[in-house]
């Protein structure tokens, strides 16, 4: 009888010595992914990314590549309008290809080593890595981690991050504000390590072409009438593109004339900082482009500039690319700044001596679901 209650219990503890070591612990977790992220050779992933930044979510389709050791092919879908923007590194530098337009930026920029990007997966495990205060829980299928945001800016402070129990692949990202305010959301579809890319996966001009073969973005174009009219393969469409400036609302145009609304189809942002507001516009008709001008006062002064965006062009920009979330944009100048973006065949500038960077951004994201209505 004693013999069998020994072996009985030597059995119970052998039972829970093998669950303990099945089970991991957060150190357990973390010395993995330093060993997968240090043996990262490549992976390829899709999924959905949410902002809840404006009036409404937005949706876009992420597609990401990575090769060992620097290449890389972000491609950004606005889920409602089908139009794609890649963001492309290779050994020649770093690109912002808007296929709809046939337009390239190059920069030269150590990009994404300087900026933290939210569907990277070495950016998620960097910050695991990092925040010695990471809080850890676990469910039947994910590790799911708590720790610091670091994404150069001041509103995302925290994200939670859900990897798989089996590779240890993300699966959702929510990065929230100091209000504990769900910000930016990613769910994965799909992540596959190792993938075996193509010799041009990472050219430029191979994306270029090939994204612009199937763009369905908007490109614009003005008429005999000095009309902003969707330039369509059917040269005898003339629909003009809408979107006026609304009157009598707090912090937009209120008063302006006909020429205004009636020639170009102009997008006003419907956030502004506290203590700015609209203070006049005008439009100026150059030979190629109708430019609308708007100016802000108050706390901070800017100039909101929106003109067709020209197609065709490939440039190298000095200054720095930025990540805004619903698009790529890059900053110029030093005392005088002036932050450049292109949606839906139009291209946008706000240029500032005193705006910071984050609020231009928060203002150009107010402005991004009125584009191509």
């Amino acid at each position: 009888m004693r013999r069998i209650t020994k072996m009985l219990a030597i059995m119970i503890v052998v039972s829970i010595v093998l669950v303990a070591c099945g089970k991991k612990d957060a150190a357990g977790v973390v010395k993995d992914l330093d060993k997968v992220v240090n043996k990262l050779e490549s992976y390829q992933g899709t999924g959905v990314m949410t902002l809840y930044t404006g009036d409404k979510p937005q949706e876009y389709q992420v597609e990401v590549w990575y090769q060992n050791p620097s290449f890389y092919r972000i491609a950004l879908t606005n889920a409602e309008k089908d139009v794609t923007q890649i963001v492309l590194r290779n050994e020649q530098g770093v690109y912002v290809l808007t296929p709809s337009l046939n337009k390239s930026f190059r920069f030269q920029s150590d990009w994404p080593e300087n900026q933290g990007q939210v569907y990277l997966y070495q950016t998620l495990v960097r910050s695991i890595l990092s925040d010695g205060a990471r809080q850890f829980a676990s469910d039947k299928e994910n590790y799911v981690f708590e720790v610091a945001a670091n994404y150069n800016t001041h509103a995302l402070v925290r994200q939670k991050i859900w990897l798989d129990k089996e590779n240890y692949a993300p699966k959702q990202v929510q990065v929230s504000d100091s209000q504990a305010k769900v910000v930016v959301e990613v769910k994965f579809d799909s992540f596959n390590f190792d993938t075996k890319f193509e010799n041009n996966s990472f050219d430029m001009q191979h994306n270029l072409d090939t994204a612009a073969e199937d763009a369905k973005g908007t490109l614009l174009e003005v008429d005999e009438n000095g009309m902003l009219v969707e330039k369509l393969p059917d040269s005898s469409s003339e629909d003009p593109v809408s979107g006026s400036i609304a009157e009598g609302e707090e912090g937009t145009a209120s008063g302006t004339t006909s020429a205004l609304t009636d020639s170009f189809g102009v997008i006003v942002p419907t956030y502004l900082p506290d203590g700015v507001a609209y203070q006049d516009d005008k439009v100026v008709e150059g030979e190629e482009r109708i430019m609308v001008l708007q100016r802000y006062n108050g706390t901070y002064q800017f100039t909101l500039t929106e003109t067709r965006s020209p197609d065709r062009t490939a440039s190298t920009v000095t200054g720095e690319m930025v990540d805004m979330g619903f698009t790529f944009g890059f900053l110029s100048g030093d005392e005088l700044r002036t932050l450049t973006w292109t949606m839906d065949g139009l291209e946008f500038r706000i240029t500032s001596e005193d705006l910071p960077v984050s609020e231009m951004v928060k203002i150009a994201a107010s402005m991004q679901d009125q584009t191509g209505k």
